[in-house]
C-alpha cells in the first residue's frame, strides 16, 4: 500500500508547536525574572531578615514612660524597673508543652497561659511575648539557674507605681495592659513594643507626651535559642515627664474631710485657671490595675454603690442650689430687672399671681424686707423667686449662659460631662413638654432642671472673684523633655463675661462676703480667726421634690434621699488667689457640712504661702 505524506501540513503543524514551546519558555523566564526582582530588590530587607533565620532579628525597645509630679515636684507616678518572663514562639518549639513545662515548675500558673493566649496575636512569631509580668527577684534567681526552656528568657521593663497609692487618682488616672481596641487606635510601630497604655486622667488625656518612642534592637541567638548578642539599632526616647497644677498636700487634705463620703472638693487658681485640687471620693488604688486587677479588687469597685469609680468632680451633675444665685443676681442686675435697692418683702413664701402653690423660703419665719446682698448673705429664696419670675426663664437661661452653665468646662481630662441649663427649647426637646412659671421660680434658685458639676461651681465662682475673666480649667502645667529644662505648657484660654457694669460685680461680691462675715450670713460660722479673707455661698440642693406643704426632715427619709450640702467661695477678697467648690452628698445643710470642709482645705494653701514669707 502507498503510503500517503502531506509535508506542508506537517511542516505547519511544527512551526505551531515550536511557537507554542517558544511562548511557554518566555513566559516561564517572565515568571522567573519577576521572582527574583521581587526576592532582590522589592522585598530584600525582609528576605535578608529571614536569611538570618535563627540567628539575627530585629525587636522594638519599650521607651521609659514619663514621670508625673505635682506643681511641688512631689512625685504622683512613677516607673519601677522589675522583671517579665517571655517566650518567643519560633524558639520555643512546641509551645503548649513549653507552657505545661513551666507550669509545672510554679514559675507560672494556668491564668498566665491564658493570658498568653489571649495576648499572643498582638505579636510576630520572633517576638519575645510576656508570659508573666513583675516576677519578684526571688522568682527571677530561681530561673536563671534552672532555666532549660529554649527561647523562654527574663527581660527587664519599667513597672507603673503610684506611690500614694488612692490619692488624686481621679486626676492622675492609671495605666494598664493594651486592648485589641485601643491597638488599633495607637500608631503601630511606635507602640510594637508597648503593653501598658494610659486608660483614664492625666494618663490617658497626655498619653502621647508620656508614651515616648520606641527604638529598635537587633539581637543574635545561638542554636538554642539563647541570646548572645544585642545592637541597639535606634534608641527608645522615654517620655515627657509632666507637672500638674495639683498641689499634692490639699489634694491629701480634701480626700482626708472627704472620707467615708461621697462628694468632691475643687480648687482653681482665679488668677489663671489651674486647678490645685480635684478630689472625688470614694477613692480607689490605681496600683491594681497595671497588672491586671484581681477578682476581689475589681467586684469590690462593681459592687459598691458609692460608684468609686466615678469622677464627681467632672462626672457628677447635681443641682447648684443657692450656690447659683450670686450669678442670678448678676444676670439680674446688668439686664436691669433689679438695682441695688431692690427690695423684697419675704413672710416666708412666695406666691405666682393667682396661684395657690406657696413656694417657701428655706426659713419659713420669713425675713422680712431684703435686698440682693441681704438675699445673698442669708440665702433667702424669696427674694430671688421674685427676681426670676420677673425676668422669666429665656433671660435667665441667657444671663447664665454667659457663665457657661450646661456646658463642659474644657478641662484636659476626658470624660467631662456638661450639666443642664434649661430653657423653654430644652424642655421642648427633651421632654416634649411646655414650660411653667413655676419651673422658673425653681430654677431661679438652682433646683429643678438644672444640674451642674463641682468643677463648673468652681470655674464660675472663680470668675466671679475676678470680675469675669472665665478660664478654662487645666491640670497640665509644665513639662520636662529628658535631660532638658522644665518648659512651661500652653497657657489656658479665657474670655471675659461681658457685664460691663464694675458696680454689679462688686455688690455681688460684697453679697457674697456678707456670707461670712454678716451676724446673719449662713456662714457666718467659717469667720472665727480667719487669717485671710473669704467670700462664699452656702447651698443645700434637694435630692427629691417635697410636696408644697410637706417639712423637710433628714431623720425621716433614707440617706440616699437626703438633701446635698455645697459651698463655693473664694479668698482673698481684696486680690483673688483661688476659688473652691465643695459637694457632699446626702449630707444635708450646705453652712454646716460643706463650708467648714472648704475652710480647712483654704487653710492649707494660705498656711504654705505664709511659711514661704517667713522662710524668705
Amino acid at each position: 500500500m502507498e503510503s500517503i505524506s502531506n509535508t506542508q501540513l506537517e511542516n505547519k503543524l511544527l512551526s505551531s508547536r515550536l511557537k507554542l514551546a517558544l511562548i511557554f519558555i518566555l513566559l516561564l523566564t517572565l515568571l522567573l525574572l519577576t521572582r527574583i526582582y521581587n526576592l532582590q530588590v522589592v522585598n530584600y530587607e525582609y528576605y535578608q531578615e529571614e536569611s538570618f533565620g535563627n540567628q539575627m532579628r530585629t525587636l522594638p525597645i519599650t521607651p521609659s514612660r514619663g514621670k508625673i509630679f505635682d506643681r511641688n515636684g512631689q512625685v504622683l507616678a512613677s516607673n519601677k524597673l522589675t522583671y517579665q518572663l517571655t517566650l518567643t514562639p519560633e524558639k520555643a518549639g512546641n509551645i503548649s508543652t513549653t507552657l505545661l513545662s513551666l507550669e509545672k515548675t510554679g514559675v507560672i500558673n494556668e491564668d498566665d497561659i491564658k493570658s498568653y493566649y489571649k495576648n499572643r496575636k498582638r505579636f510576630q512569631k520572633f517576638h519575645n511575648i510576656p508570659i508573666k509580668i513583675n516576677l519578684s527577684d526571688t522568682q527571677v534567681a530561681e530561673f536563671l539557674v534552672s532555666n532549660q526552656f529554649p527561647g523562654v528568657d527574663i527581660e527587664p521593663y519599667f513597672n507603673r507605681v503610684y506611690p500614694h497609692d488612692a490619692s488624686s487618682v481621679h486626676a492622675i488616672g492609671y495605666v494598664s495592659r493594651m486592648n485589641k481596641k485601643e491597638k488599633a487606635l495607637y500608631d503601630k510601630d511606635n507602640y510594637s513594643g508597648t503593653l501598658f497604655v494610659g486608660k483614664v486622667g492625666i494618663e490617658k488625656q497626655y498619653e502621647s507626651l508620656l508614651h515616648g518612642q520606641t527604638g529598635l534592637k537587633q539581637i543574635e541567638r545561638n542554636v538554642s535559642g539563647r541570646v548572645v548578642d544585642t545592637q541597639i539599632i535606634k534608641p527608645a526616647m522615654p517620655g515627657q515627664d509632666l507637672y500638674l497644677s495639683l498641689d499634692l498636700d490639699m489634694q491629701k487634705k480634701a480626700e482626708e474631710l472627704l472620707k467615708g463620703k461621697r462628694g468632691a472638693i475643687v480648687v482653681v487658681d482665679t488668677r489663671n485657671g489651674e486647678v490645685l485640687t480635684l478630689v472625688s471620693t470614694p477613692i480607689y488604688n490605681p496600683n491594681w490595675f497595671v497588672n491586671g486587677i484581681s477578682h476581689a479588687n475589681y467586684n469590690s469597685l462593681q459592687s459598691s454603690k458609692d460608684i468609686p469609680q466615678l469622677n464627681r468632680t467632672i462626672q457628677g451633675l447635681y443641682p447648684p442650689a443657692s450656690t447659683i444665685k450670686p450669678m442670678v443676681a448678676l444676670a439680674g442686675l446688668e439686664q436691669g430687672t433689679i438695682d441695688i435697692k431692690t427690695t423684697v418683702f419675704d413672710r416666708g413664701y412666695f406666691q405666682l399671681p393667682g396661684v395657690k402653690r406657696k413656694f417657701h423660703n428655706w426659713d419659713r419665719s420669713g425675713h422680712g424686707s431684703v435686698n440682693v446682698k441681704d438675699a445673698i448673705a442669708r440665702s433667702n429664696d424669696v427674694f430671688f423667686y421674685s427676681l426670676a419670675n420677673k425676668m422669666g426663664i429665656d433671660n435667665l437661661h441667657d444671663g447664665l449662659k454667659l457663665f457657661r452653665f450646661g456646658q463642659k468646662t474644657g478641662i484636659d481630662i476626658p470624660g467631662e460631662q456638661g450639666g443642664i441649663l434649661p430653657s423653654k427649647s430644652w424642655k421642648k426637646i427633651n421632654k416634649n413638654e411646655p414650660w411653667y412659671k413655676g419651673e422658673t421660680l425653681n430654677a431661679g434658685i438652682g433646683q429643678g432642671f438644672m444640674t451642674s458639676s463641682p468643677l463648673q461651681l468652681a470655674v464660675t465662682t472663680a470668675a466671679v472673684a475676678n470680675k469675669g475673666q472665665l478660664f478654662q480649667p487645666t491640670l497640665l502645667k509644665n513639662t520636662q523633655l529628658p535631660g532638658q529644662s522644665i518648659t512651661e505648657f500652653k497657657k489656658s484660654d479665657s474670655r471675659q463675661i461681658p457685664i460691663n457694669n464694675i458696680k454689679n460685680w462688686e455688690t455681688v461680691i460684697d453679697g457674697m462676703r456678707q456670707v461670712v462675715y454678716s451676724p446673719k450670713g449662713t456662714a457666718r460660722r467659717l469667720n472665727n480667726k480667719l487669717t485671710y479673707t473669704l467670700a462664699g455661698k452656702t447651698g443645700t440642693a434637694q435630692v427629691f421634690g417635697l410636696d408644697a406643704e410637706e417639712v423637710y426632715i433628714a431623720e425621716n427619709l433614707e440617706e440616699k434621699l437626703r438633701d446635698h450640702a455645697l459651698f463655693t467661695g473664694f479668698a482673698p477678697i481684696e486680690n483673688p488667689e483661688i476659688a473652691i467648690s465643695v459637694v457632699v452628698e446626702n449630707a444635708g445643710s450646705g453652712s454646716s457640712k460643706a463650708a467648714p470642709l472648704a475652710r480647712q482645705v483654704l487653710d492649707v494653701y494660705f498656711n504654705k504661702h505664709l511659711n514661704n514669707e517667713l522662710t524668705q
